[in-house]
């Protein structure tokens, strides 16, 4: 990677780095990603609202290549200390996203300047966090023909500067369920004149361990208690309203809707039982992502060529990606770059991302680009 490219593409990860925004309210990041690919390339920029994306055009015959990266950040404090430390408070980049735009910014920078032997799409997604994002941006797959699309995560826990590998599933399928039941007040003292929610969701909590035997499942299936919230602060009222927030996850999304449909059906067998109504919502919906053996592949070759330290992973990650949504649609991989195996982790208050993880990611992606 050209010196100068690498130093823009450092200075693009702290000026994002500074001003984070959350899922779904990507203006200035947005924005600024845009104005840095206009200034520096002579790419085309496709804006389509809330996400947008580059293109480089090899030419009518070449395949049609995706790369993509994230922009948003989480709702943490920043409270480390670093030059250019958020400056929002209560927001920042705890899961490298900056980095991975910056990263995909610089690749931009290398085939604007240098060429590619396909066509080049840049994807730069919003709302990852949320599950939200590559939903809508997936549009992108079909619209222009994809064959392969390809993104990278930075990971602690491997190798700095590894690049990591796993066939099949690569996350687990998750969602936010939300179910509510409500019956009716009654008077403390005459609990028995009213219906109080609090046994029936006592009951599906009760439930949860053996719908989630390891022995019932192929693959790994969880639901974890989020929140349980029942009645109000009032000691002479009887409960009469209650919510039960659940995260429910699993890694294969055949077994992920099999636990949802049980834990429905619990519930209704509940409301049936003591006169409640029932309802369910869902939320941060992400599907299990599956990487293809022969984009895989591609990376692998890519690695040894290079000489860049190749991992293969044993087992899929239990959080998820909602880059699962393009892999339904085409080919392609999502692969992880090593942050080190003592790095702190993402989500966590001590994290940032490594400015040298941005070549790594610049120098892989370009090898992918030349593949025929």
């Amino acid at each position: 990677m050209e010196l100068k490219n690498l130093e823009l593409a450092k200075q693009l990860r702290h000026e994002l780095h500074r001003y984070p925004e959350l899922s779904n309210h990507e203006v200035w990041t947005k924005q600024h990603l845009i104005d840095f690919l206009q200034v520096h390339t002579n790419l085309e920029v496709v804006d389509k609202g809330a996400w947008f994306y580059a293109v480089y055009q090899a030419g009518k015959g070449k395949k049609n290549l995706a790369f993509r990266a994230d922009f948003d950040a989480l709702p943490i404090d920043e409270t480390i200390s670093l030059p250019y430390a958020s400056k929002v408070a209560g927001v920042s980049h705890k899961c490298g996203h900056d980095g991975h735009s910056a990263s995909l910014a610089g690749f931009a920078l290398e085939v604007d300047q240098k060429g590619s032997e396909n066509n080049i799409f840049f994807l730069f997604q919003h709302a990852e966090e949320t599950g939200d994002g590559a939903i809508e941006c997936a549009s992108l797959i079909k619209e222009q023909q994809i064959d392969e699309i390809y993104a990278f995560h930075n990971m602690s826990g491997l190798p700095f500067q590894s690049v990591n590998v796993i066939d099949g599933v690569a996350h687990c399928a998750s969602r936010g369920m939300t179910i509510r039941m409500e019956g009716t007040p009654a008077h403390a003292s005459q609990p028995e004149t009213g219906v109080n929610p609090a046994f029936a969701i006592a009951r599906i909590i009760e439930e949860i361990p053996s719908l989630t035997l390891p022995e019932k499942h192929e693959g790994l299936v969880l639901c974890t208690v989020v929140k349980v919230d029942i009645g109000e602060r009032a000691f002479g009222i009887a409960a009469s309203k209650g919510e039960l927030l659940l995260t429910i996850r699993a890694l294969y999304e055949n077994e992920l809707n099999q636990l949802q449909k049980n834990l429905e059906k619990i519930a209704y067998e509940q409301a049936d039982k003591y006169g409640i109504k029932v309802s369910f919502s869902y939320t941060d919906v992400f599907p299990e992502t599956l990487n293809h053996k022969e984009s895989n592949n591609r990376v692998r070759k890519i690695c040894r060529t290079l000489g860049i330290p190749l991992g293969e992973l044993t087992e899929a990650y239990r959080a998820s990606e909602d880059f699962g949504h393009y892999t339904k649609l085409t080919k392609g991989a999502m692969v992880f770059i090593g942050n080190g195996e003592q790095y702190p982790h993402i989500h966590t208050v001590e994290y940032d991302f490594r400015d040298e993880l941005i070549e790594t990611a610049v120098e892989l992606f370009k090898g992918i680009a030349q593949v025929e």
